[in-house]
């Protein structure tokens, strides 16, 4: 999320440094911040690891921290709640609506079984996006938008080569333009089409008044779903001349090309795992004044690339009155069985969409498998929202997530999804807002026609987490036993660092790749080797010894950084409710010095008092960059940072007490950060995300 106040974060920071302070330029450009912040702010960012599905190979990816001003100056269209850039007929913001998206700078391989580390050659001028690896970890594609067009280039793993795909000019508008489809070989794409002609221009003058809709009758709805809408007929054939594409299917060796149904303004696509299959949802006019294109009348189909039918599993209208939080009426949440061919599953919603409403079931599963003439089936009534399945590698068996709004409630099931209304065993039930129960997340394996399943191995799956605890994260991995539900704790991070597990080095459950980090150390990959049971371990310590060896040796790109102190600070607001935020003091602070200081803070909602409180991150343990607001810290600031805001109370009137809990928890948060002795209560500013802000 930190996406979100980019921007805002900087001009906080253009407004609080003192005129003086800032180099101006004489022909009145653009004026810089003084040194140091400006060689902090400039630091290049280390790379950070992509790992190939196989666990073989790294993929090291080169981002830029901030876009270049030409980048943000570049004209972009507001179109159906998307941002469109029409020089390269791209996207101007991210695929989550925040920011402005940027070119990475580079790419580099390492082998893991070797070491070797690989450049990847990119032409001059590139502008590529995150690579999409092949199931087989052999090759990865990505775009790169040129001066005139999005390209499609494949890179090969074995060479570290790169090359443009001829003939192929990709639509990023509407995302997922690249995927792999039911392998290693084939790519399928989301094309401009080739006869597209020349966009509508506006008109000189309007030809009428641009239209703002509201709805007549009682509803609700979000700001998120009214961002950017369309408000007459010329910004309507613009959104379906720059969101239609042409479906493509590439061979990734050869370059030949196949079209794949007609041109249709295409807002998902999803190939099946027989690669013979595509699930589509294609937008429908007349479209929406009122919401985004996410809400627009669509059809749901699946195309079938072996005689060019089409079957229409859905025709759905507008969702302009889905409650905040809410979900749509009718079939949705479509996916693909990861362990069968070409089965769907769906989700319907059974209380009209809306959780405030008290009902046995709010969804129902339904299931269809190709050629998709039959009804479809019924699967399993779910009592609270629906939030996904995860496959294992036979049979019928997987594991349901549903959450509830209402209590802020999360439940994981073990269903057989062939054994339709058969009672599942509830694995997980427990509060979202309790970190500190929190049993991570079960990991997965790619198979070869890059279907995610669970990864089994005896019984047991693998389950990650950031391992939330009062004195920070310590992230963990457990094996956990289906039959028994106990775990065993295989990895922990030391209290001293900040160590993620983020995957297995090839199939060897033993060998934890980790992302290691400390106050002095910068974040780099180790190879870490479990060995042998320890003689006795703490509770929620690991019970198996391991050694740790750095993979990358990526350097300190901010010295001077390294000066900040900082420290977690827990306190409590008036009504005895917990809460926390990290204390960060500038290079050369001495202590009993009141200087002025930033607060940031994002209101988060709870409903359990007991757990508003809750410890997040690892801050005191993390190796310390600095972003936007925080930047300060070189013109010396001290930063109240993640300052806990809970919003505490029954979902449905929390917000009734909004303001009262505002000002009671930042009253709190200065209260502590004076009584410390390093804050000036009369020099706080304030920034922050969400909710008012």
């Amino acid at each position: 999320m930190l996406t979100a106040y980019r921007w805002s974060g900087l001009l906080v920071l253009a407004s609080l440094l003192p005129v003086s302070a800032m180099a101006g330029t004489p022909d009145g450009g653009y004026r810089q911040p003084p040194e140091p912040l400006l060689s902090v702010l400039r630091a290049p960012l280390n790379p950070s690891p992509r790992l190939d599905p196989t666990g073989k190979t790294l993929l090291l990816v080169q981002r830029t921290q901030y876009p270049p001003i030409a980048r943000v100056a570049e004209p972009y269209l507001k179109l159906a709640g998307v941002r469109v850039e029409p020089r390269t007929h791209s996207r101007h913001d991210m695929s989550n609506g925040y920011g402005i998206r940027s070119c990475l700078q580079g790419f580099s391989l390492v082998d893991l079984a070797s070491g070797k580390q690989t450049a990847v050659s990119l032409p001059a001028g590139a502008c590529p996006a995150s690579p999409v690896w092949s199931p087989d970890g052999r090759r990865f594609a990505f775009n790169n938008t040129a001066a005139d067009r999005v390209e499609l280039w494949v890179g090969e793993v074995a060479t570290g080569n790169v090359r443009k795909i001829d003939g192929v000019q990709l639509n990023p508008v509407l995302g997922g333009e690249i995927q792999w489809l039911g392998g290693s070989d084939t790519l399928l794409l989301k094309t401009v089409p080739q006869d597209l002609g020349a966009a509508p221009r506006k008109a000189a003058v309007p030809p009428g008044p641009e239209v703002k809709e509201t709805i007549q009758g009682k509803g609700e709805s979000s700001t998120y779903e009214a961002r950017d809408t369309l408000s007459s007929p010329e910004d309507e054939a613009l959104f379906s001349y720059y969101a239609t594409s042409q479906l493509l299917t590439v061979d990734a060796a050869t370059g030949s090309q196949r079209k794949l149904g007609s041109p249709a303004v295409y807002s998902n696509v999803d190939g099946a795992p027989d690669g013979r299959h595509v699930l589509v949802e294609r937008l429908k006019q007349p479209y929406s004044y009122v919401t985004t294109y996410a809400r627009f009348a669509h059809d749901v189909a699946v195309l079938d690339l072996a005689n060019g039918n089409a079957r229409v599993l859905a025709d759905l209208p507008v969702a302009d009155r889905v409650p905040v939080q809410g979900v749509p009426v009718g079939p949705r949440a479509y996916s693909w069985r990861a362990n069968q061919p070409a089965t769907l599953v769906w989700a319907e919603a059974l209380d009209g969409g809306d959780w405030k409403t008290s009902v046995p079931a709010r969804d129902k599963l339904m299931t269809l498998a190709a050629p998709f003439a039959a009804k479809p089936r019924e699967v399993t009534r779910v009592q609270q929202r629906y939030a996904g399945l995860s496959w294992f590698a036979a049979g019928g068996q997987a594991l349901l997530d549903e959450y509830d709004e209402n209590r802020h409630w999360r439940r994981t099931t073990l269903l057989d999804a062939d054994r339709p209304g058969a009672a599942g065993r509830v694995l997980f039930d427990l509060s979202t807002d309790d970190l500190y129960a929190d049993p991570g997340v079960p990991e997965t394996r790619t198979l070869s026609n890059g279907q995610a399943i669970l990864r089994e191995e005896q019984g047991a799956l693998f389950l990650s987490g950031q391992g939330a605890s009062p004195a920070g994260d310590r992230p963990f991995l457990d094996r956990y036993e289906l039959a028994s539900g106990k775990t065993r704790r295989l990895f922990r991070s030391d209290a001293s660092v900040d160590e993620v597990f983020f995957g297995f080095a090839g199939d060897d459950v033993a060998r934890l790749l980790t992302w290691h980090q400390s106050l002095t150390d910068p974040p780099n990959v180790y190879l870490r080797t479990l060995g042998q049971p320890l003689p006795t371990a703490a509770t929620g310590e690991a019970v198996l010894a391991s050694t740790a060896t750095p993979v990358t040796h990526f350097p300190d790109p901010t010295p001077l950084v390294r000066q900040i102190k900082k420290r977690l600070v827990t306190y409590k607001r008036k009504d005895g409710v917990e809460l926390s935020f990290t204390l960060y003091m500038p290079p050369g602070y001495k202590d009993g010095t009141r200087v002025p200081a930033i607060l940031y803070a994002y209101p988060l909602d709870y409903a359990d008092p007991s757990k508003a409180g809750q410890v997040s991150g690892a801050s005191e343990r993390d190796f310390t960059r600095l972003r936007y607001y925080q930047l300060l810290l070189l013109a010396g600031y001290a930063i109240i940072d993640d300052a806990a805001f809970p919003i505490v109370g029954d979902p449905k009137t929390a917000y009734d007490t909004y303001l009262q809990q505002l000002v009671d928890d930042a009253t709190a948060a200065v209260d502590k950060a004076v009584e410390l002795g390093v804050v000036d209560r009369q020099r706080i500013g304030v920034t922050g995300h969400s909710m008012g802000h």
